[in-house]
C-alpha cells in the first residue's frame, strides 16, 4: 500500500526523480519503468502520474536533471583545467559523461515526447546550458564573440562528437579499427576551428 501521506509534493518529486534516475542509470530507457519506480519508493503509479503527469513527462525530468549534471561536472572540469587546453577539456568531457553515464546519456537522445507535447521553457533552458558552455568556450578559442555565427559553428562541433561518441560507445568504432575515437574527435573540432580562424 502506498505512503500517501509521508512526503509533502516537493519531497516526493525529488523522491521520484532520485530513484528514476538511479533506474535509468541500471537499465536504460529500454527498461525504465515508472511502475517499477513506484514500486521501489513504496507508492502508487497514481502518484507518479499526480506529480509528473505521464511517464514521459517523468522520463523528461531524468533527461533534464542529467543535462544539469553533465553541464555541472562539464564546468567543474574546465574551472579545474584553468586556461589549459579547454578544447579538450570540452571533447573529453562529452565522452566520459557519456561513457560514465552511458544509460543516462543514451536515454536523453533516445526519448521522444509524443507528437502533441514540448519541452517546457524551463526543461529548454535547463538542457540549454551545456550549449552555452560550448558556444563560450568556442567564441574564447577563436576570439570571437558569441554571436549567432559562432552559436552555429559550436551546436556543429557538438554534433561532430556526438556522432563519434555515439559510434564509440555503440561499439562501431572498434569495429571499424578505430582505438581512440576521443582523439579523433577533437582533431576533427580543432581542424574546423583552424579553418574557420583562416576565413
Amino acid at each position: 500500500m502506498g505512503r500517501r501521506s509521508d512526503h509533502s509534493r516537493a519531497e516526493l518529486e525529488a523522491l521520484i526523480l532520485d530513484t528514476g534516475s538511479a533506474l535509468m542509470a541500471e537499465v536504460g530507457l529500454a527498461g525504465f519503468s515508472a511502475r517499477e519506480v513506484a514500486r521501489r519508493i513504496g507508492y502508487s503509479i497514481g502518484t507518479i502520474h499526480n506529480v509528473f503527469g505521464t511517464s514521459d513527462r517523468l522520463i523528461t525530468a531524468i533527461n533534464t536533471r542529467s543535462f544539469a549534471r553533465w553541464a555541472a561536472g562539464l564546468r567543474e572540469q574546465l574551472d579545474a583545467g584553468g586556461d589549459t587546453d579547454r578544447i579538450a577539456t570540452l571533447v573529453n568531457g562529452y565522452f566520459g559523461f557519456a561513457r560514465a553515464h552511458p544509460n543516462l546519456w543514451t536515454a536523453i537522445y533516445d526519448h521522444r515526447l509524443p507528437a502533441e507535447a514540448s519541452l517546457s521553457e524551463q526543461d529548454q533552458q535547463a538542457r540549454g546550458i551545456l550549449t552555452e558552455i560550448v558556444i563560450a568556450e568556442v567564441a574564447h578559442a577563436l576570439g570571437a564573440p558569441a554571436d549567432d555565427h559562432v552559436a552555429a559553428l559550436a551546436r556543429s562541433l557538438i554534433a561532430t562528437v556526438h556522432g563519434h561518441c555515439t559510434f564509440a560507445i555503440s561499439g562501431a568504432w572498434a569495429l571499424m579499427g578505430e582505438a581512440a575515437p576521443e582523439v579523433a574527435a577533437l582533431a576533427r573540432v580543432r581542424e574546423a576551428l583552424a579553418g574557420h580562424a583562416r576565413t
